[in-house]
């Protein structure tokens, strides 16, 4: 019982790995500040949800949803709301989850010490997993962020978010929301 303790301590910090950052896991969509979500986002208000499609697939929904032909398909896309026009800009940021892989370092200290080897493992040090997600902020002629907690259209915004958001998840061939429209 004595040696139990530390014999099980080495094993469990042999065997582990440290997060340094771990992605946010979003089940539906958040609205959060820009800045506060990834550094490089606006500071509006902006509307996120995971993307698990392949890169890109988010800017070939909305260049055929809303037929740009590849013109500003990302910033100051068009669409109205009973009769209001609003625009859209859309980012896709990734967040990577980030730990340090205990094992290959250890592995790797204890040989450079005792055969006086350069490190074996070395790319293994750390991990990353990307996790991507879809940031859109909301603007109009009236306003400059419609998400905002003050903003008086932010209901019928969030509202045509969800169901963009979900009819994006939703369809695979993108060719078919046009026939919707």
């Amino acid at each position: 019982m004595k040696h139990f303790l530390p014999t099980f301590l080495a094993v469990v910090f042999l065997a582990s790995c440290i997060p340094l950052r771990i992605a946010p896991n979003i089940k539906d969509y958040k609205i959060t500040q820009g800045k506060k979500f990834k550094r490089g986002l606006p500071k509006k208000t902006v509307f996120v949800f995971e993307d698990p499609k392949d890169a890109n697939e988010f800017y070939s929904y909305v260049n055929t949803k809303f037929q740009l032909d590849d013109y500003y398909v990302d910033v100051q896309v068009p669409f109205s709301i009973k009769g209001k026009n609003y625009y859209f800009s859309f980012y896709e940021v990734e967040i990577p989850t980030k730990t340090i892989n205990l094992v290959p370092l250890a592995l790797d200290a204890a040989l450079s010490k005792a055969a006086d080897m350069d490190p074996m493992f070395d790319e293994v040090h750390t991990s990353r997993i990307g996790n991507w997600y879809i940031a859109m902020e909301i603007f109009s002629t009236t306003e400059d962020d419609c998400l905002s907690k003050d903003s008086v259209s932010r209901e019928l915004v969030l509202s045509y978010l969800r169901d963009l958001k979900n009819e994006y998840l939703a369809t695979d061939n993108y060719n078919e929301i046009v026939f919707k429209n």
